[in-house]
Formats: C-alpha cells, structure tokens, sequence
C-alpha cells in the first residue's frame, strides 16, 4: 500500500476515536451506547497499531533489499 493511503487511514482512525469518545458517559461507561464506544475505540486503536507496524516493516524491507 501506498505510504498516502496509509496516513488517511490512520487520520480516519483517529477521527473515529474522536467521534467514539463524544459518545461515551462516564456515568455509565460499560451500557448502552458506551460498550459500543469503547469497542470502537479499542478497535481504532488496534488498526492504528497494525498500520503503523505495517509502514516500519515496510522500511525495513526497502533497507533490506538496499544491501
């Protein structure tokens, strides 16, 4: 994947995470609406994670392949 597509993922990510953390209440952190906030906060943060693994193994591959 392109290194473009990568950053507009992680930025549509994060907006989900901004988007899920509107909806959570505090009062009641694990009902309703907020179990599914927090799941898809855990779930943002999860393909944040795997993207960016992706982008740092992507280098070392070109580094690899550069020796």
């Amino acid at each position: 994947m392109n290194k473009i597509i990568n950053i507009i993922l992680i930025i549509i990510a994060t907006g989900l995470i901004i988007y899920n953390a509107t909806i959570l209440n505090f009062d009641n952190l694990f009902e309703g609406d907020s179990m599914v906030a927090l799941i898809g906060i855990v779930a943002a943060l999860c393909a944040i994670v795997l993207l960016l693994i992706f982008m740092i193994s992507k280098k070392i591959q070109k580094k690899v392949e550069d020796n």
